[in-house]
């Protein structure tokens, strides 16, 4: 409490530990004025300093340092001899913890500013190709009418590159198909989808809609995406299963391009529909599930790097982003255990 004479602005609150409020009632102080009165006086060690710099009335902040030592039960100032105030045992742990509040404020109303479009900021994503060219555009598109004032930085590079860019801070926000789990990435959305057979309408394997064997397709001209590409590593050891000879294929490092080489129509490329989604709900593509017993499907995955905080533009990004791939409609999804739909 702060000791003053008969002429000080406000009478002192007696304090006792008898009457200091419960740790309940004391959460809601520290969120209160009283607090940023308090951080006032004991930078200046002065009411009228403190007054003058809060442009309020000396009894004003007196009152809130009152009722702020009422509520803990503890003096928080002293004054000496010459009327010196000074911080007390008490006010100096207080201190010690709260003298930040001021920083951290202004950080926050920095923040609120970006996003009020006041000042830009960047988010750097980094995805892979099949993502960046199926669903990424309308994402961004949306994202950037409703935060103008922020800069979007996009890398479409390999599944490792884009692990590579979060693990060094190159990107805050990536997106691709985690084929294992890495220490140093986190992963803040997962969707399943099948791998199959992406074959034009006309093709004579179209003919069904169900799931088709990897020996089936290997009786037609094949491409397949290579091994830079994780899709690959998984199909694999399920190829080997299927044939002792793999016949000539042809081999891409764009899922893209496998898209376009199954509107030729005479390839049957093997990949996930993403990226080729446009194409099969317009009747131009077929999608059809490999019927490999113990193939896994592919994990499409929207990470970022694991044990730090994102900068605020790139968090609400990735809120954004995730809530979105939650609503959109995959074909060849894997749907959850007892999912009729």
């Amino acid at each position: 409490m702060v000791k003053q004479s008969a002429t000080a602005e406000e009478p002192a609150l007696p304090v006792s530990r008898g009457q200091a409020l419960s740790p309940a009632l004391l959460a809601r102080i520290f969120y209160q004025a009283s607090l940023v009165h308090f951080n006032a006086v004991a930078e200046h060690l002065s009411v009228r300093e403190a007054s003058r710099r809060l442009n309020i009335a000396a009894s004003a902040v007196s009152r809130q340092i009152s009722q702020l030592e009422f509520a803990l039960g503890v003096e928080l100032f002293v004054r000496d001899r010459r009327r010196r105030l000074t911080l007390s045992p008490a006010g100096e742990i207080l201190y010690g913890h709260t003298r930040n509040l001021g920083n951290i404020l202004d950080s926050a109303v920095d923040e609120l500013e970006l996003l009020r479009g006041l000042k830009t900021g960047t988010v750097r994503i980094a995805t892979v190709e099949s993502i960046g060219i199926a669903f990424l555009p309308e994402i961004i598109s949306e994202f950037g009418r409703r935060y103008p004032g922020l800069q979007l930085e996009v890398a479409m590079v390999s599944g490792a590159e884009v692990i590579e860019r979060l693990i060094d801070e190159r990107a805050e926000v990536g997106f691709g198909f985690p084929t294992d789990a890495h220490p140093q990435i986190a992963v803040a959305l997962h969707r399943d989808v099948h791998i199959g057979a992406m074959i034009r309408h006309d093709h004579p394997l179209a003919d069904s809609r169900g799931p088709v064997s990897l020996a089936e397709c290997l009786a037609h001209p094949m491409a397949i995406a290579n091994s830079e590409i994780s899709i690959r590593r998984i199909v694999d050891p399920f190829l080997l299963q299927a044939t002792q000879t793999l016949p000539p294929m042809v081999e891409v490092d764009s899922i893209r391009m496998l898209v376009e080489l199954a509107l030729t129509g005479r390839y049957v490329s093997i990949t996930t529909p993403i990226g080729a989604q446009t194409d099969i709900a317009e009747g131009r593509l077929v999608f059809r599930p490999l019927s490999e017993e113990g193939l896994p499907a592919n994990r499409f995955g929207v990470m970022l790097r694991g044990g730090g905080t994102l900068p605020l533009a790139a968090a609400v990004f990735l809120d954004y982003a995730r809530n979105q791939f939650l609503r959109i409609e995959l074909p060849g999804a894997v749907l959850p255990e007892g999912d009729e739909g």
